[in-house]
């Protein structure tokens, strides 16, 4: 495709202006390493110049399979100074699940190192691309495996040119595909474009009132979509993005320790992490006294432990942020002006942000009154373009809006989720239409595991259900299951099994054995009975 200039900002755009303005300024911080804005700028630009050098070409995947530190930053911005559209795998995946996603996306590289070559060489056998992607080791130490063996390395990484050409990308090109759990085993792809980024980016930073200094935490993983919010939201302000070691997630005294040494002004976190720092009260009264705001989204907070945290931390501002990753992050916000009095009232999920467009609708696909239930949609500039090669998704998710006229947007996405407006216009969050649910902080299809279970064949029925907790989980995955003939199978081994197929935070946390699944008047597997009977064993003392 011809080279042309853009017609509307791309991501690294505004990255590399800060780089001009403030060379000096860092950019990235994980403990002791330090990377300025000049050096990311430099660094991600010979990166960039490197795969152009390979033959990579506008709207190519490049695959990025290493673990969260700053060069994984420094590759996902030279991806898009590429022209090409990240997609960043996850280390701890297992291969089965990992070989999906790359059969899937069909990188054209993949960007790895030494210690994911193991698990890179059975994801790209089990894979079985008809062509294979080239590899790059971002070590200087070769990636290698039964199946591939990386063509470059760090050294030539270093010794590629500074100076990068024009792009040919626009604004509505896709700057990343991000993998969610599907329901039929296979995870869906999620593209989102350089304008829904950028302008999503933009609302962000002036509604928290982002300035160059400002450190900001980095906390989920990069192939979780909550890390687009912290990573431009951060760079495209000239902030610092400190990383969050994965390892302090279950320490924290570690993450309270963090925020503290790290002075940090910023701390977006997902509930179950909140939860958990309340749980072990680590926030002492007047804590953190650069912290300027905490944000939380991917899941319902309990009002508990908001009035927790607003009590010991009175300098700080509180806001709820609700969005699918279909529509870049989060498409609402409410600020939380005065501690709460009541634990049994939710928070709500507040307002649209800027550009977006939040309507409740019937099942006709008729607003419904005041106060109603409805399922939420949502229009405006963070809505992607649907999912990755699937006409049949998107055509079902991506719906034309029947109040076009009266909103100006064309596009709805259908969230699957239940909401009301109350007589204040203010958005509430009721739960999930679907068998889609938050556990842990992150975004699961209990169907996915339902599916990698029936894989097994020492299973003979097997169900998921979530059962709604106010933990540090959110959602209790529970498993009830029969066994084979002949198989000899416990909880711990059933565990050990579906933890091969399923990255960690899919595995349930309750398991029931039982001879036969009970089943309704329609013969299907009676899972509101599986509910209760798992609600009543969370509930037990």
């Amino acid at each position: 495709m011809p080279n042309r200039p853009p017609v509307s900002p791309l991501i690294q755009h505004p990255i590399s202006a800060q780089a001009e303005q403030r060379p000096d300024h860092f950019a990235l911080v994980l403990g002791d390493e330090r990377v300025t804005y000049g050096e990311l700028e430099a660094r991600s630009n010979r990166l960039a110049n490197l795969l152009r050098s390979q033959g990579v070409r506008r709207g190519d995947r490049i695959g990025l399979l290493r673990p969260k530190n700053a060069d994984a930053l420094v590759a996902i911005v030279a991806a898009l100074k590429a022209d090409c559209t990240d997609v960043a795998y996850e280390p701890a995946s297992p291969a089965p699940r990992l070989s999906k996603i790359v059969a899937a996306s069909r990188p054209r590289w993949i960007l790895t190192v030494p210690e994911s070559a193991e698990l890179l060489d059975a994801s790209l056998h089990e894979a079985g691309l008809g062509e294979a992607p080239l590899v790059m080791s971002l070590a200087r130490e070769e990636a290698a495996g039964s199946h591939f063996r990386s063509r470059l390395d760090r050294d030539d990484w270093d010794a590629a040119d500074s100076d990068l050409p024009p792009a040919a990308n626009d604004g509505s090109d896709p700057a990343y595909v991000l993998f969610t759990s599907g329901s039929t085993g296979t995870p869906k792809g999620v593209i989102i474009t350089h304008d829904n980024v950028v302008s999503y980016a933009e609302w962000f930073i002036g509604h928290c009132g982002v300035q160059p200094g400002d450190r900001h935490s980095l906390h989920p993983p990069l192939p979780f979509d909550l890390s687009t919010r912290d990573i431009y939201g951060t760079l495209l302000a000239a902030a610092e993005l400190h990383f969050v070691p994965p390892e302090a997630n279950l320490l924290p005294q570690r993450l309270a320790e963090l925020i503290r040494a790290s002075e940090l002004t910023q701390w977006i976190s997902v509930p179950s992490i909140m939860n958990y720092m309340t749980k072990f009260d680590v926030i002492e009264h007047g804590d953190f006294p650069s912290l300027r705001r905490v944000l939380w989204c991917g899941e319902v907070l309990p009002t508990r432990t908001l009035m927790h945290w607003m009590e010991r931390l009175p300098h700080v501002r509180f806001t709820n942020m609700y969005g699918p990753t279909e529509a870049t992050c989060a498409s609402t916000y409410y600020d939380i002006e005065t501690p709460p009095t009541d634990p049994t009232v939710p928070i709500p999920i507040g307002a649209p942000c800027t550009g977006a467009d939040v309507l409740v609708l019937d099942e006709a696909g008729k607003p419904v009154a005041t106060g109603e239930i409805g399922e939420l949609y949502i229009a405006g500039v963070g809505v992607g373009v649907g999912y990755w090669e699937d006409e049949e998704k998107t055509a079902a998710a991506f719906v034309a809006n029947p109040l076009a006229a009266e909103t100006g947007h064309e596009r709805l996405y259908r969230t699957g989720d239940l909401g009301r407006r109350d007589e204040d216009g203010v958005l509430h969050y009721v739960g999930r239409a679907d068998t889609q649910i938050k556990s842990r902080g992150y975004r699961v299809e209990l169907g996915e595991i339902e599916a990698a279970l029936t894989s097994l064949t020492v299973l003979r029925e097997s169900a998921i259900v979530a059962v709604p907790t106010d933990g540090f989980e959110g959602h209790a995955i529970c498993c009830a299951y029969s066994v084979s003939d002949g198989a000899d199978v416990t909880n711990a081994s059933l565990r050990k099994l579906l933890a091969e197929l399923v990255p960690k935070y899919m595995l349930p946390g309750y398991w029931h054995r039982m001879d036969n699944l009970p089943k309704n008047a329609n013969g299907k597997i009676d899972r509101r009975w599986l509910k209760e009977h798992f609600t009543e064993v969370i509930e037990q003392p």
